[in-house]
């Protein structure tokens, strides 16, 4: 006789609601909000929800949290364990440290410092171990076995993803009328409980899954292929070369098209949150702004909702991506010509650059250049700009007095 009895779903509904009572008044409830700036620059409608004001500056914390809240006794005596080097790590750190669970993180070795010592200093027992994160990974379950912990998968759990569900709670109790969420994919564990409850309680809604180029997992396992991944991604927190068993079983059918994007589009995206939101996205976190960036014509007409969901971006990173995107609209611009290697080029050259009304940012002289005379010099003037037509207009300029100046 067969048996009719189907196993019941590992995440539903009722699993997500039962996580948001859970996790309530331990994570905050952030904000869901309308950008009109964001909506301007790209014509579309967009609602923005902030991850990335969560304690530790992520949505990790939901399904941290929640996974942490359904140990019994005996194992938060035990402790937990797990294997990170991003987000994962300190949101196990900071809630097992509020409740009592002794913490243990491995990272593999170059993991950077600052997020060593911010896990640190959440309270967990921090085991550098390991090239890679697959090394660290095996490091932290032999550790398991050896101490008898608990480990918590940053994604592969059905409590963690029950947990990252509750975000798209809040986003159609903040905005129901939302068409389409917008949503990065690493492992699959936010993507999978979003889905699971947005699908439920709005079964019209559109999900759309974004992927580095670097790391198309999901796309590829869709495909029956085997991802070709790999590569120093700003999109690190979805940097993930084989997606969870779990959270494809649950979000296969539930996802309605993925996003595969180039690093500049994540470059792009962070830049655009912080010159119209003047709020700081890690390159994960911009994902879903990403890929309207790059197909802004397939959203036309859709209430969109995007989850920023991280902003734990190295300052010196995001400081760089800020200045490639001056050099991308043509506001910063080094401008190279040949002159005579005699007193008064530079001076001249200058004179017409702060005449135009542009800033000189640096100057650099090449006598070696074999495309100078043996009495010239080449001259590279990096310039701050209105925009790349001033830029040009200070080009002619140069051309006028006799520079045979190019931007490079």
């Amino acid at each position: 006789m067969l048996d009719t009895h189907a196993a019941a779903p590992p995440v539903t509904l009722q699993s997500v609601r039962e996580a948001a009572e859970r996790i309530k008044g331990r994570v905050l409830h952030t904000p869901t909000n309308y950008s009109a700036n964001l909506s301007k620059a790209l014509g579309l409608d967009i609602w923005v929800k902030y991850e990335n004001q969560q304690v530790t500056g992520a949505f990790k914390e939901r399904g941290a949290l929640n996974r942490l809240l359904q140990l019994n006794a005996e194992e938060r005596q035990r402790g937990v364990i797990a294997a990170s080097a991003g987000n994962h790590s300190q949101a196990l750190a900071q809630h097992g440290a509020q409740l009592g669970i002794p913490t243990t993180i491995v990272m593999p070795r170059g993991t950077p410092n600052v997020k060593i010592q911010q896990t640190s200093a959440r309270g967990a027992t921090v085991v550098i171990e390991g090239e890679t994160f697959d090394d660290a990974y095996t490091h932290a379950l032999k550790l398991r076995d050896e101490r008898n912990l608990v480990f918590v998968h940053p994604f592969d759990d059905a409590g963690v993803i029950a947990g990252q569900g509750t975000a798209a709670l809040e986003m159609l109790a903040d905005a129901p009328d939302l068409d389409t969420l917008i949503i990065p994919i690493g492992g699959g564990g936010l993507i999978s409980g979003m889905a699971v409850a947005a699908k439920a309680l709005k079964p019209s809604i559109r999900i759309i899954g974004v992927e580095a180029a670097m790391y198309p997992s999901w796309d590829a396992r869709t495909r029956g292929e085997t991802a070709k991944s790999g590569g120093m991604t700003i999109a690190e927190g979805i940097a993930v070369k084989q997606v969870g068993n779990l959270t494809f079983a649950i979000a296969q059918n539930l996802i309605d098209d993925v996003i595969v994007l180039e690093e500049e589009f994540f470059e792009r995206a962070i830049s655009l949150f912080v010159n119209c939101e003047r709020t700081i996205a890690e390159g994960a976190g911009a994902g879903g702004l990403a890929a309207l960036i790059k197909h802004p014509e397939q959203f036309r007409g859709q209430k969109l909702g995007l989850i920023l969901s991280g902003g734990n971006i190295d300052t010196r990173l995001l400081a760089s991506v800020l200045e490639r995107a001056l050099v991308r609209e043509g506001r910063i611009a080094v401008i190279r010509f040949v002159g005579d290697d005699r007193p008064g080029t530079l001076a001249t050259s200058s004179r017409i650059i702060g005449e135009m009304g542009a800033n000189i940012l640096q100057v650099e002289h090449h006598r070696m250049s074999l495309s100078a005379p043996a009495k010239g010099v080449e001259f590279d003037i990096e310039i701050e700009t209105r925009d790349a037509q001033h830029t040009a207009e200070i080009i002619d300029a140069l051309h006028d007095e006799g520079f045979n100046a190019r931007c490079l």
